[in-house]
């Protein structure tokens, strides 16, 4: 469901409601389950709603609405006032930031189509340092620059080597992937990127 500025808002509209409802059963549960279960029904119910396409529609302008949800979620399992910051709640929980998420989501959906992707090896000639890294076309638009192809590049190619050896070996990608979110924990892109 996008419109046709392709602004995600139809779809995400009907995430809210879900995620309302996952939000009203988590408040109803809290008094009598522990932190443990009250996270696997977070993983159960709340996660996949969220996680569904998220590399599609997380740079919308309006999914912080989800995401705000989301926080007053993890503050009920947490039983946490809504003055805390929720990043040390995500961590206590072991659950990913939105945005760490998005950027987990997003660089499983590049490691499994690696078909639709070329490399610099392919495109030059010239053996440089990058030559291993994924090309990265020449684009003007912002749509396109904002898009799942684009975006996808840029963010595997800014993995670290350790992680981009793994490619190969499925398991211990997931795990190297998202023991590197936990600890690094970003909460936008423009952290991601920073990070050295």
């Amino acid at each position: 469901m996008i419109d046709i500025s392709v602004s995600w808002k139809n779809y995400i509209d009907e995430l809210i409601p879900k995620l309302n409802k996952a939000c009203y059963a988590v408040r109803s549960v809290t008094p009598l389950m522990s932190p443990e279960v009250l996270r696997m029904i977070y993983f159960s119910y709340v996660h996949t709603i969220i996680s569904h396409g998220i590399i599609f529609w997380r740079n919308s302008s309006h999914s912080k609405i989800v995401f705000k949800i989301q926080k007053r979620i993890i503050r009920l399992i947490m039983n946490s006032s809504s003055r805390n910051s929720c990043c040390d709640l995500f961590k206590k929980l072991n659950i990913l930031l939105p945005q760490s998420q998005y950027l987990f989501s997003f660089l499983l959906f590049v490691i499994k189509n690696r078909d639709l992707f070329r490399s610099n090896s392919e495109v030059y000639k010239i053996s440089t340092r990058y030559i291993s890294y994924l090309h990265l076309p020449i684009a003007n638009l912002t749509v396109f620059k904002k898009g799942a192809f684009y975006s996808g590049i840029r963010i595997f190619s800014h993995l670290p080597s350790t992680i981009k050896d793994l490619t190969y070996v499925a398991k211990q990608l997931k795990l190297a992937l998202k023991k590197f979110l936990l600890t690094n924990s970003f909460y936008c892109l423009e952290e991601y990127f920073d990070w050295k």
